[in-house]
C-alpha cells in the first residue's frame, strides 16, 4: 500500500467501559471516534463510581448474560466498521473526513433521519409551489417556468408568454373564466374586462388578474382596457335576445374593441417613428386637392363589335373633392360591356415594397355598390410584360373599411403565375354595371345599378404577421332556439365582418352548443361551411383560444369546431377528420393547416 494513502487504525483496550477508534494518516492528523456501548443494569454508575448491591445469585447470572450479549453486539459493530474502512483504503478514495462520514451513516441513525427529512422537504417544496403562480420565475435560457429548485414544468408554459399581455373581454362568461385560468397557468399577464367589480366577480376570478371596468358598447371605456395589451380574446355575448342588446355586444362591441386596439397600435407606431411591426404603409390619403394628383379616370369596354354600339347609352365618371373635403369617385355606365376606372402609379417610400405586407385596406364610403380592385404587376421598363390581377370588394351605405389580402387577387389570364406584390406598380379601382346587387334608396326605391358614388378616405398596406391579434368566439347557430336563431346569427356575422375588415390578424372560432364537462376527453372536428351539428366542452373551446394565440396557421381564419361524430346515413358529403386534444402534441396546427384563409 502506498505511503501517501496509508491509514492506521488503532483499537484501544476496553478498560474504561468504552471503545475508542483512532484514525491517523501521514499528515499527522488524528481523529478520535468514540462508540459507547449500551447501558446495562449491572454497569457501574458513572457519577458516583459505586456499584449497586445485589444479594441474589440469580441477578448476578442475568447480569453476566447481558454483558456477554452487549459484547457480541459491539463485536458485530466493530466488524462492520473495520470492513468499511478497509474498503475505503483499498479504493483509495476520500480522506479521513470521508471515512468519518461513511462511519457516521452506518452507526448514527440521527444522520440518516436528517438526510430523509432534507429529501422530504425538497419534494414538499416542489409540490407546494405548483399552485403559487405568483412565485414563478423564468429561465432566460429556455423561457420555461421554473418552480422550487429549478425543475421546469413544460406543459404549463409557452415560449413568449412572459412578454405577452392578453385582454379577455367577457371575463366572467362561461368560456372567459376558463380562458383566464389557462392563460395564467401558462405565464401570461392577463387583464379582464368586466361591467362592474363586486364580491361576486372577485370570487369568480383569480386575485392576480387585473380587472378593468368597461362596456363594449361604449368606446370611451375601452381605451384604458387595451393599453399595454398585445392580444385580445373576445368571449362576450349578449345575455338576451333583444335586438338592441345583440347589436351592442355581438356587433358593435366587436367593432369598438377592434378599433380601440387598432388605435392603440397606431399610437405605438407613431411613437416608434413607423418602425413598429403594427405600422401600416400609407399608399394614398385623400384630404386636399393635392392628394388627387396622379389619379386618372379612364373608360373602356370589354368587347368591340357592332352589336355593342347598338346598346351604347354612354358613360361618364369624375374624381373630385367636394365642398365638404371628401374625395368622391362617381358617375354612370349605360354602355353594354362598359366600365370606368380610377388608376394611379404606385409611389412607395424609398426602401418599402409591397412584398413585406399581406394586403390592402381601403377606408371608403359607398352606396352598396361592388367594385374591382386591380393590381398591375411586372417590370417597369417593359410595359408589355405587365400582368393584371383582380379582386372584388363590396361596400355598404356609409363608411367602412374593406380588407383585400394579396392572396385574394386572381390573374386575369388564368395561365399567368400568382401575384408577386414586389412587382406591383399600378393600382386600379374599377366600376362595372354587371354583377351589381339591387340597393334600396332613402325612400325605399331601388337605385339604378348603373350609377355609382364612392368616397375615398385612405388606402394602406397591411403589415404581414405570423400570429393572430384578435380571437373572437362566435357560434354556429346550432343549439339556439329557433325563434331567436336568425337574430343571433345576424348580429354574430356582422361582428365577424367588422373584425375581418379591421386590418388586425384575426381568428374566429365558431363552437357548437357549449357543454359543461371536462376538456381533452374527446376528439375534435374542425370544419368550414356550417356543416357541424354536435356540441363541445367550454374547456376545449378555451384551450383552442389559448393555443391560437401563437399559432401561425390560425391567423386570418374562421372555422367551426365540435366533438367527433358519425354522419347520418346518406349525409356523408364530406370526410370528418378528428384531432385528439393531447397535451403531448399541438393538435391545432394540423387541424387548421388544411382550412382556407379569409373565409
Amino acid at each position: 500500500m502506498a505511503a501517501a494513502a496509508a491509514t492506521a487504525i488503532h483499537l484501544l483496550p476496553n478498560s474504561s467501559k468504552k471503545r475508542t477508534l483512532l484514525i491517523s494518516n501521514h499528515k499527522l492528523r488524528t481523529t478520535q471516534i468514540s462508540v459507547l456501548p449500551k447501558a446495562s443494569a449491572s454497569t457501574e454508575n458513572s457519577n458516583t463510581g459505586k456499584k449497586k448491591k445485589s444479594n441474589k445469585t440469580g441477578t448476578k447470572s442475568k447480569n453476566k448474560q447481558l454483558k456477554e450479549t452487549n459484547k457480541e453486539e459491539e463485536d458485530k459493530k466493530n466488524q462492520i466498521i473495520n470492513k468499511n474502512v478497509v474498503e475505503l483504503e483499498k479504493s483509495g478514495k476520500g480522506d479521513s473526513t470521508d471515512v468519518i462520514k461513511r462511519l457516521d451513516d452506518v452507526v448514527n441513525p440521527v444522520g440518516l433521519g436528517r438526510k430523509s427529512r432534507q429529501i422530504f422537504d425538497q419534494v414538499w417544496k416542489k409540490f407546494s409551489n405548483l399552485g403559487q403562480i405568483s412565485r414563478t420565475e423564468y429561465d432566460d435560457g429556455s423561457n420555461l417556468l421554473v418552480y422550487g429548485e429549478g425543475a421546469p414544468l413544460c406543459e404549463f408554459t409557452i415560449p413568449g408568454a412572459q412578454n405577452t399581455t392578453v385582454l379577455v373581454v367577457g371575463a366572467t362568461s362561461r368560456i372567459g373564466r376558463l380562458v383566464i385560468r389557462k392563460l395564467m397557468l401558462r405565464g401570461y399577464t392577463v387583464k379582464g374586462l368586466v361591467r362592474r367589480i363586486d364580491q361576486g366577480v372577485m370570487d369568480m376570478l383569480p386575485r392576480s388578474v387585473e380587472l378593468v371596468v368597461g362596456d363594449v358598447g361604449d368606446p370611451s371605456t375601452l381605451k384604458t382596457a387595451v393599453e399595454g395589451c398585445n392580444k385580445i380574446i373576445y368571449c362576450a355575448t349578449a345575455r338576451s335576445a333583444i335586438t338592441g342588446d345583440l347589436n351592442r355586444v355581438d356587433n358593435r362591441g366587436v367593432y369598438n374593441c377592434a378599433k380601440a386596439f387598432q388605435d392603440y397600435n397606431n399610437q405605438l407606431a407613431q411613437l416608434r417613428a413607423g418602425k413598429s411591426s403594427k405600422s401600416k404603409l400609407l399608399i394614398a390619403k385623400f384630404k386636399s386637392e393635392n392628394s388627387l394628383d396622379g389619379w386618372e379616370v379612364r373608360q373602356g369596354t370589354y368587347f368591340q363589335d357592332v352589336v355593342a354600339s347598338k346598346y351604347d347609352g354612354g358613360m361618364d365618371a369624375k374624381f373630385e373633392l367636394n365642398e365638404n373635403g371628401l374625395a368622391i369617385f362617381s358617375g354612370y355606365v349605360f354602355t353594354r360591356g362598359g366600365y370606368v376606372e380610377l388608376s394611379r402609379k404606385l409611389s412607395l417610400p424609398l426602401g418599402f415594397t409591397l412584398d413585406r405586407y399581406e394586403g390592402l385596406v381601403l377606408s371608403v364610403g359607398g352606396n352598396g355598390r361592388s367594385y374591382v380592385v386591380i393590381l398591375e404587376a411586372g417590370p417597369l421598363a417593359d410595359a408589355s410584360q405587365s400582368k393584371m390581377y383582380f379582386a372584388r370588394i363590396n361596400t355598404k351605405a356609409g363608411f367602412c373599411r374593406v380588407r383585400v389580402p394579396f392572396s385574394n387577387f386572381r390573374p386575369v389570364n388564368p395561365t399567368d403565375p400568382p401575384l408577386d406584390p414586389f412587382l406591383a406598380h399600378t393600382l386600379i379601382i374599377r366600376f362595372e354595371p354587371r354583377r351589381q346587387r339591387p340597393v334600396e334608396g332613402p325612400k325605399g326605391m331601388k337605385q339604378d345599378p348603373r350609377s355609382f358614388e364612392l368616397i375615398l378616405e385612405y388606402i394602406k398596406a397591411l403589415p404581414s404577421g405570423q400570429e393572430t391579434d384578435f380571437i373572437l368566439v362566435s357560434c354556429t347557430g346550432s343549439g339556439i332556439e329557433t325563434s331567436r336563431r336568425e337574430q343571433v346569427l345576424k348580429a354574430k356575422k356582422a361582428g365577424e365582418d367588422c373584425l375581418r375588415r379591421s386590418g388586425l390578424g384575426y381568428t374566429i372560432v365558431r363552437p357548437g352548443p357549449l357543454m359543461e364537462e371536462p376538456g381533452g376527453q374527446r376528439a375534435l372536428i374542425f370544419d368550414q361551411g356550417n356543416r357541424i351539428s354536435q356540441g363541445i366542452s367550454c374547456a376545449d373551446v378555451a384551450d383552442i383560444c389559448v393555443k391560437a394565440l401563437h399559432d401561425s396557421t390560425a391567423r386570418n381564419k374562421s372555422f367551426d369546431v365540435c366533438y367527433e361524430y358519425v354522419a347520418e346515413q346518406g349525409q356523408e358529403l364530406y370526410e370528418l377528420v378528428a384531432h385528439l386534444p393531447d397535451k403531448a402534441n399541438n393538435y391545432l396546427t394540423p387541424a387548421l393547416s388544411v382550412l382556407e384563409k379569409n373565409t
